[in-house]
C-alpha cells in the first residue's frame, strides 16, 4: 500500500515559520549577554585557527599554548593600531595651547555670528552658557557613575570575548565532532562542507575588512597630506578604523575629522576635509567594498542593509558588526539544503546570477 505524504497548506507553513522566527528573535534578544561575546569569540577563533594550527603542528606546541599565543598575537595587533592612534593623539596634546587659542577664536567668531544673525548680545549668550554649565556640573556625579559603569561593562565584554575565543580554539575538534555526530551519516558530507565553507567565508570576510581598512586609511592619509592638514596621519587612521562600522562609521569619521581640522586649521581646510571624506567613502562603497568584502560573503546590498538594520535593533552596535557574517552563515546553509535553496538565492541575488553566467561562458 502506497501512502501519500500530506503537505500542509502554504498559510499553515508560513504561520509556523513566522512563529519560529519570533521565538528565535526573542531568545536571541534575552540571550544577548552571553551570545554577543560568544559570536565575536567565534569570529576571532575562525580568524586565528590557521595561526593556532601552525603553532600546534609546526612548532610542536600544546593546543592550550598555541591557542593562548594566538590570542596574544591578536591583542598585539590591536594594541599596535591603538599605539599608532595614541602617538598621533599625543601630538595634539603637545599643541594644546595653540588649540585653546584656536577654539577661543572660533567661539568668538561664532558669538559674533549669533549676535548678527539672531540679535542676541554676548552677555545673554554667556548667561545661557553658564546656566547650562551649572546644570551639567549638578548632574556630574550621575554622569561619572554612568560612564564608569559603561567602561566597566565594556572591559568585561572584551574579557569574555577573549575567554570564548580561547575555549573555542582549544575545544575546536570536540565541537567539530559534536556537529558531525548530531546529524546522521547520510548528511555527514553536507555538514562537513558547510563547516569548511563557513570557516573559509568568515576568514575571507574578516581579512577583507582589514584590507579595506588599510586601503581607506592610506587613501585618507595621502589626501590629507596633499591638502596640507596638520594631523593627516591621525585623521587617515580614524577614517580607516571607523570605516569598518557599517553605515554609521562614515558619519562618525566625518564628524571627528572636521572637528579636529576646524580646531587646527582654517575653514576652507575643514570644508575640503569634509568633501574628501565623503569622496573616499563614495569610492569605498562603490568599488572597494564590493570587490574586497562583498565578493567574499556574496550577499546583495538590499539584504545586507536590511540585516544591518535588524542587527542594530536587536543587539545595537555589535549587532551591526555581526549581521553580515551571520547572514553569510545562513546563506551557506541555505545553499546546501534542497528545500532552502530559494532563500539562499534571495540572499545572494546578483552574485548567483553572475556565477551562473560565468559557468555558462566557461562551458562555451
Amino acid at each position: 500500500m502506497i501512502t501519500k505524504k500530506i503537505i500542509a497548506p502554504f498559510y499553515e507553513r508560513l504561520a509556523l515559520i513566522l512563529i519560529g522566527l519570533c521565538v528565535l528573535a526573542y531568545l536571541v534578544i534575552i540571550g544577548k549577554e552571553i551570545l554577543d561575546p560568544m559570536m565575536f569569540g567565534f569570529l576571532f577563533a575562525v580568524l586565528l585557527l590557521p595561526v593556532s594550527n601552525f603553532l600546534e603542528k609546526k612548532c610542536r606546541l600544546p593546543r592550550s599554548a598555541s591557542s593562548f599565543l594566538s590570542i596574544i598575537l591578536l591583542i598585539s595587533f590591536i594594541g599596535g593600531i591603538l599605539y599608532l592612534i595614541g602617538a598621533q593623539v599625543s601630538n595634539i596634546a603637545n599643541d594644546w595651547p595653540m588649540l585653546q587659542t584656536q577654539v577661543k577664536q572660533s567661539i568668538s567668531n561664532l558669538s559674533d555670528w549669533v549676535h548678527g544673525a539672531f540679535h542676541i548680545n554676548a552677555n545673554k549668550q554667556l548667561t545661557y552658557v553658564h546656566s547650562t554649565a551649572d546644570k551639567l556640573m549638578a548632574s556630574g556625579t550621575a554622569v561619572l557613575s554612568t560612564t564608569f559603569g559603561a567602561v566597566s561593562s565594556l572591559l568585561l565584554f572584551y574579557v569574555f570575548i577573549l575567554i570564548f575565543t580561547f575555549f573555542i580554539l582549544f575545544y575546536r575538534r570536540l565541537l567539530f565532532r559534536f556537529i558531525t555526530w548530531v546529524f546522521s551519516d547520510d548528511h555527514r558530507e553536507i555538514v562537513i562542507d558547510i563547516v569548511e565553507n563557513v570557516q573559509k567565508i568568515l576568514r575571507q570576510y574578516i581579512l577583507g575588512l582589514l584590507i579595506e581598512m588599510v586601503i581607506v586609511a592610506g587613501m585618507g592619509i595621502t589626501v590629507f597630506y596633499i591638502i596640507g592638514i596638520k594631523y593627516a596621519a591621525l585623521l587617515g587612521i580614524i577614517i580607516g578604523v571607523f570605516n569598518i562600522i557599517p553605515y554609521i562609521g562614515i558619519f562618525s569619521a566625518l564628524l571627528l575629522s572636521t572637528i579636529v581640522t576646524f580646531a587646527t586649521g582654517t575653514l576652507s581646510q575643514t570644508l575640503t576635509v569634509a568633501v574628501s571624506v565623503i569622496g573616499i567613502h563614495a569610492i569605498d562603497a562603490n568599488f572597494l567594498l564590493p570587490a574586497v568584502v562583498g565578493s567574499k560573503v556574496r550577499l546583495n546590498a538590499l539584504i545586507s542593509f536590511i540585516g544591518i538594520i535588524i542587527g542594530e535593533m536587536v543587539w545595537g552596535l555589535s549587532g551591526m558588526f555581526l549581521s553580515i557574517p551571520v547572514m553569510a552563515i545562513f546563506k551557506i546553509i541555505f545553499d546546501r539544503i534542497e528545500g532552502l535553496k530559494p532563500w539562499g538565492y534571495l540572499l545572494g541575488g546578483d552574485y548567483e546570477y553572475k556565477d551562473a553566467a560565468q559557468k555558462e561562458m566557461k562551458t562555451e
